[in-house]
């Protein structure tokens, strides 16, 4: 967890590697932050590389690749892949004229990387390659080129599908192309024969509830109104463009330029943070030092990015998980840097104990060597029971409490898979990020305990970290959570959403318990305009509520320890509108924002036991998120 001495939350302030870093991309892999930069690194070879245990100390350690036999000048925005031991970087090289995507592959994060002597993509000019992986494992590759034959001549976004990482099927779709004066990059721009020229570029694209989302950069970065925006849909294969957010007029790029404070934020990727919980927008700005990295946490309100940046003052820094220390309980075992491995033969097993029966785990598991019928996993324990996700080996299949999962043909046990386990309201969910096979069972009882467990099997158990607390995004039409309690009231599911209702003549309330000391609670919020919020009890009866945010269509008022304070809407502010609620508990003080801008920071006491959103009449909650801290 962060640094807490004096009573104070570990902090960063951007940038956070204050040197030349353009078009960042960050890849998290076994716990560590690797990040890739466009142009030459400084020993020569194309691509610096930087390495991070928490996105915010940031060490240079070396370079991707050696420059092409051919020598293009320009080596632009590298994104790295791993699949099945493998780590593929996608890069475009050329003239700045002609520009094509190529592929280079490494056994290492840290390279080096080998151009596989293929061209991609087929197009004169091709840049800024995005890989995006779905939920039945089909790989999309995106990526941006110029369109000469329409009405806003310029660079706009495609999609093509991937046969496999190294082929693409052939059949480029428009995504994004430019649609709004902020794109502008250029009225008359020589190069290209003086013509108005638009600039979309820099796709990176995010799943959440069914629908995608592609997040780009558009326009010019000496242009105040250049930054970062998003368009949406809810077929990735429609041959038709996505939906834009933001018309430079009405609505304006969820990350810009701040005049004299920040210049020419974008070209971002994104990245979970280092408890798995929370997003990173990684991005670059320009200074004297050229464009530097910046981070700044982002989210989803309804159907809605926000980016709660470019920040230019102190921020609490990025919240670590739990990272146990398993003991030996079967077997015979070696530990080697933070990696527990098993022996070979009969069954091994580490294990711990939970301080919550909601968590998330991820721990990264390789077999090492292993007999035909092998299998080896991770246990959960309740009481006298135990459901186990195992793998098996030889067979490529996967198992979850005694459901069969068959792995892809291409499933190789003996590189290194992320393990992921989900528990909350007596539900486990289980996946193999790659590549992305994901089951879930019911659980009677609290689990209180991890095994990571071989059966005739080495396997090598690293980057272990577990998160505590849930999130809810209440997808499970017409069931209200098991972890909600409703008070005054009625509740329905449906739509990704719950709605709470007041009976006649009182508020509505729907609790959930907070078992920890430092915790964070997120809440995606919309209302009726007489009145609806979060409150924190300190024990069961909501009249001890500690502090109360309550939300109309002017104003936000926090009631705490017998004082108020009141803080006028946002400009355009609107109550039907999702929006972004939290309140961080830290070390005796409470720090509540507004999609990650802090609006107020009030003292708190430790025995908060419950969370409460309640509403005058009728509120509809999105998500909701409790995070041990």
């Amino acid at each position: 967890m962060p640094d807490n001495s004096e009573g104070k939350p570990a902090t960063f302030t951007n940038p956070v590697y204050p040197h030349s870093f353009p078009d960042p991309f960050v890849l998290k892999f076994r716990g560590e932050y690797f990040a890739y930069c466009t142009g030459e690194a400084p020993d020569g070879n194309a691509f610096q590389i930087l390495r991070s245990p928490d996105l915010v100390h940031w060490q240079a350690v070396g370079s991707a690749m050696s420059p092409l036999d051919s020598r293009p000048p320009y080596y632009w925005a590298p994104e790295v892949n791993y699949d099945n031991g493998k780590f593929y970087l996608y890069y475009s090289a050329g003239n700045e004229i002609l520009m094509a995507i190529r592929i280079a592959v490494a056994d290492r994060p840290e390279g080096p990387f080998i151009d596989a002597g293929l061209r991609l993509t087929q197009e004169e000019f091709a840049i800024d390659a995005h890989v995006f992986v779905d939920d039945d494992g089909t790989r999309y590759f995106f990526y941006a080129t110029d369109f000469l034959e329409y009405a806003q001549i310029g660079t706009g976004t495609v999609v093509d599908r991937m046969l496999d990482p190294l082929t693409l099927e052939g059949h480029p779709r428009p995504v994004t192309r430019a649609r709004y004066d902020w794109q502008v990059y250029d009225p008359a721009r020589k190069e290209k024969g003086g013509v108005r020229w638009y600039t979309v570029e820099g796709p990176t694209v995010l799943k959440r509830k069914g629908k995608y989302f592609e997040m780009f950069s558009g326009g010019n970065w000496q242009n105040k109104s250049y930054g970062v925006s998003f368009a949406v849909t809810d077929d990735i294969s429609r041959e038709e463009e996505w939906a834009q957010y933001c018309d430079g007029d009405k609505i304006f790029p969820i990350l810009r330029t701040i005049p004299d404070k920040v210049v020419g934020p974008g070209h971002n990727s994104v990245v979970r943070g280092p408890n798995n919980r929370e997003l990173y927008c990684i991005y670059h700005r320009w200074t004297d030092a050229g464009r530097v990295l910046s981070i700044d946490r982002m989210g989803f309100a309804g159907d809605r990015i926000f980016v709660a940046g470019p920040t230019t003052v102190t921020q609490i820094a990025p919240f670590k998980p739990d990272r146990p220390t398993p003991e030996l309980r079967t077997g015979n075992c070696a530990e080697n840097n933070a990696a527990y491995i098993t022996d070979a033969e009969g069954e091994c097993i580490y294990g711990f104990g939970l301080r919550d029966g909601s968590f998330r785990l991820e721990a990264t598991a390789k077999f090492i060597a292993w007999a035909p019928n092998a299998r080896a996993g991770i246990r959960l324990r309740s009481g006298n029971d135990s459901y186990e996700f195992s793998l098996t080996a030889e067979t490529s299949r996967a198992n979850l409490g005694g459901t069969r999962i068959d792995l892809p043909g291409a499933f190789d046990p003996s590189c290194h898979h992320l393990i992921c386990m989900e528990m909350k309201a007596g539900r486990c969910t289980a996946s193999i990020e790659t590549p992305n096979v994901t089951a879930a069972i019911e659980i009677d009882g609290e689990v209180n305990g991890i095994e990571l467990f071989s059966t005739d099997a080495s396997v090598e158990f690293s980057a272990l970290e577990v998160t505590y607390g849930f999130e809810e995004l209440f997808e499970d039409r017409g069931k209200i959570p098991k972890q909600f309690m409703i008070d005054g009231g009625t509740a329905d599911v449906s739509g990704g959403r719950m709605t709470i209702r007041s009976a006649e003549g009182g508020q509505v309330s729907a609790f959930f318990r907070v078992p920890y000391e430092n915790f964070e609670v997120t809440a995606n919020l919309s209302g009726a305009d007489d009145g609806y919020g979060l409150f924190f009890t300190k024990a069961e009866e909501r009249v001890e509520a500690y502090l109360t945010i309550y939300i109309d269509e002017k104003h936000i008022v926090f009631f705490s320890a017998g004082e108020t304070m009141k803080i006028d809407m946002p400009e355009g502010f609107d109550g039907a509108e999702f929006r972004q609620f939290q309140v961080v508990f830290l070390n005796g003080r409470a720090i509540a924002s507004l999609e990650g801008v802090e609006l107020a920071e009030l003292p708190a006491p430790s025995e908060i036991s419950r969370v409460a959103i309640y509403a005058e009449t009728q509120a509809i909650v999105e998500m909701v998120r409790l995070t041990s801290i």
